[in-house]
Formats: structure tokens, C-alpha cells, sequence
């Protein structure tokens, strides 16, 4: 219809423009679709005459008019790829009907090994000299594209390593890669996975830190991850989730109209957290001292790297005073002496000023609860490592 006749653009009876076909013959109308006795005149709009005029799209059409059976496959994978792409990678499809081939767009990830010594793993981890902050914001830079939308995104498959991920501002590239140097020789040690290592490496960071606050943890783990390849990967797909914010490291690319706490809750709804889960993170990774660019917003703590309830403790306290510094920071500032104490974002505060989050954040800073922090906080980490570990479902 579109190649074999010539277009004029006119104006529907509602006053819309439309395109038309020139000295269109009445048998070359196509019928009604109620009264095949009917003919009707074919009205076409701008994005269906492009496909005709536009030097690329003309190109496409052409081979489409003449291969139909090409035209058929490229439907079928297209319609195939639109009603899937937010089921997430293949493993989690079911039934006779599921597609032998491997689609990139399904962001496919080998399986990797599961019958590993585990604990020499962690051992060598924790004697391989990178620190607290650098294990855990690596893990977590690495697990938290996960979108519970669609799938995309999780620890699993290593994707940090990869374009265009490596690259991500809020990946930090030159402390990632530095990172991955060491970790990427464990897993070659061994011969497992670096996804393994990457979370592993979180793990042993917060055991880490909670022996140092005299309390014993042993995170649970599951191996099995694989490592996907560039080949794998469709980079400019991968793209799109790049993150413009992350609140659980006190980060954002620029300034935004949306708040730095709104950009945190689409940050957390996207990973299936809840409200107590969000806020156990936060209180954690401030005192992890795992803030992007080694930033010491929020970090409510003398003692930065030991997994304690500091956060909560210090934030509740009536001690201090808030005051606006600057756009999205303040100081915080003993009530008596106006000495300054620390420094924080909208994204920290709002755990003392919303009284939901607020609600949350005075039972983590009771005396009695320092038990239930770690606990709630080992369960919260355990669940984003794990978010795109379909296997284990």
C-alpha cells in the first residue's frame, strides 16, 4: 500500500492532517471490517509515511515488500520479544513452547560452579588487603540494577565488569577497577566466578565489620552464579540502567527536579525493598562508610567500617540541630555548643523527619536493639544480593 501508490496530505473532518493515496483505484481499497462489501479510502499519518520516506526505514520496507517470509521472521521475533522482555532472562520461562535459542535481549548468564570451598574462597578474600568500604560498595554497585519490573539488572552475570557498566559515574571506575583486579585473580584461582567473588567479597566486608562491633555473623551465601561475556551483553540495552541516584550510597549524577529522597524510594521500590528494609540498609552503609567518592555525608559515627546502629543512634538524638548548608546538605550541630558535628543530605535526614521512616529509625536506635539491626540488615543485603538468583525460587 504504502510503495505502490503516491500520498498527498490533506485534512481529516476533524481537522487532523492525514495522508491520502493519489487516483487510488476503488478494487485497491481495502474492505470494511464489519461490510467486506464496503470499500474504504486508506489514510495513513506522519510515522507511516516515514517508514516510506526516510532513507532508513525505505531500506527496511523495501526488503520487508519483497521477502515476505523475512517479514514474517522479523515479526514473529519482534512480537515474540514484546510480549517477553519483562518475564526477565530465560531460566525463568515455563512449558513445551519455550525457544531453544539463546536472544541476547533476554540478557542471557551461564551457569557457574557450586561445588566450591566457600569458606577458603572468603578466607582469601579477606587476606587480599582491599577494605570494608571497597568490598561492600562493589557488591552493591554490582547488585543493585536489579528492576523488579522486568528482571534486567543483579549481581548475577558480572555485567560490572562489562560496558557499559564499568564506566558509570556512580560505579566509580578507577576504585571498580582496582576492585576487580584483585578480585577477578581469587576467582581465577579457584576457577568460579568473579559474580561469585564480587558478592562473596560484600559478605566477607560486613562480617568483617560486624566482628569488629563484637558481634559474631555469617552471612548466607549461595554459589552458582556464571559470568556473562561482552558477546552476551547488549551494551546499549544495558545502558538505560545506568543509575541517575543512588540514596543507599548518598549519591545522584546532578541535581534533579524530583527530590533526592523520592529518587531513593523509585530506587528501593525498584528493588522490591520495603520501607524497614530500606531504612536497615541506609542505617548500614553509612556506617560502612561505603558513601560514593568516600563522601562522609550522613556518616553518623566515630566508628566508621564497624557495622553498628550509630546511624539511628545519633540521628534521634535530641542532642543535635539541623542546619541548611547549601543545596540538599546540612550540618549537624551540638544543640549547646553549636559545634559542628557532622554532615548530611535530604536522603539522611529524611529518616528523622518523615515520621514513618522515623518510626523505623527510633526502634534500630534503642539501646536493646543493636541485635535486631544486624540481624534485619544481614536480611535485607542477603535479599538484593540474591534478587536476580531465580534459581533458588
Amino acid at each position: 500500500m504504502l510503495l505502490g501508490h503516491e500520498w498527498t496530505l490533506t485534512k481529516s473532518p476533524a481537522g487532523a492532517w492525514q495522508w491520502i493515496p493519489i487516483n487510488i483505484k476503488e478494487e485497491d481499497k481495502p474492505v470494511d471490517v464489519e461490510d467486506p462489501s464496503i470499500r474504504c479510502m486508506p489514510i495513513m499519518t506522519d510515522a507511516d509515511m516515514a517508514m516510506k520516506v526516510d532513507p532508513v526505514y525505505r531500506e527496511i520496507l523495501e526488503r520487508f515488500h519483497k521477502d515476505p517470509a523475512h517479514f514474517s521472521e522479523v515479526f514473529a521475533r519482534a512480537w515474540f520479544k514484546l510480549t517477553h522482555r519483562d518475564i526477565g532472562p530465560k531460566t525463568r520461562y515455563i512449558g513445551p513452547d519455550v525457544p531453544q535459542e539463546e536472544l541476547i535481549w533476554q540478557d542471557p548468564v551461564p551457569a557457574g560452579r557450586r561445588d566450591y570451598d566457600v569458606d577458603a574462597v572468603k578466607a582469601r578474600i579477606a587476606a587480599s588487603g582491599l577494605s570494608v568500604a571497597e568490598l561492600v560498595s562493589t557488591a552493591w554497585d554490582s547488585a543493585r540494577t536489579f528492576r523488579g519490573s522486568d528482571k534486567r539488572g543483579g549481581a548475577n552475570g558480572a555485567r560490572i565488569r562489562l560496558a557499559p557498566q564499568k564506566d558509570w559515574e556512580g560505579n566509580e571506575p578507577a576504585r571498580l577497577a582496582k576492585v576487580l583486579t584483585v578480585l577477578e585473580g581469587i576467582a581465577s584461582e579457584f576457577s568460579i566466578s568473579i559474580a561469585d567473588v564480587i558478592v562473596l567479597g560484600g559478605n566477607v566486608g560486613i562480617e568483617q565489620a560486624a566482628r569488629a562491633a563484637g558481634h559474631a555473623l555469617t552471612l548466607p551465601f549461595a554459589p552458582g552464579r556464571g559470568d556473562a561475556t561482552a558477546e552476551q551483553t547488549d551494551a546499549e540495552s544495558f545502558a538505560v540502567l545506568e543509575p541517575l541516584a543512588d540514596g543507599f550510597r548518598n549519591w545522584q549524577k546532578q541535581d534533579y527536579i524530583v527530590s533526592a529522597e523520592e529518587l531513593l524510594l523509585d530506587r528501593a521500590q525498584l528493588m522490591r525493598l520495603t520501607a524497614n528494609e530500606m531504612t536497615v540498609l541506609i542505617g548500614g552503609l553509612r556506617v560502612l562508610d561505603t558513601n560514593h567518592a568516600g563522601s562522609k555525608h550522613g556518616v553518623f559515627t566515630d566508628k566508621p567500617g564497624q557495622l553498628t546502629n550509630d546511624f539511628f543512634v545519633n540521628l534521634t538524638d535530641m542532642a543535635y540541630t539541623w542546619k541548611p548548608a547549601g543545596q540538599n546538605l546540612y550540618e549537624i550541630r551540638e544543640r549547646r555548643s553549636g559545634a559542628l558535628k557532622w554532615t548530611a543530605t535530604r536522603v539522611d535526614l529524611v529518616f528523622g523527619s518523615n515520621s514513618i521512616l522515623r518510626a523505623y529509625a527510633e526502634v534500630y536506635a534503642q539501646d536493646d536493639n543493636q541485635e535486631k539491626f544486624i540481624k534485619d540488615f544481614a536480611a535485607a543485603w542477603t535479599k538484593v544480593m540474591n534478587a536476580d538468583r531465580f534459581d533458588l525460587n
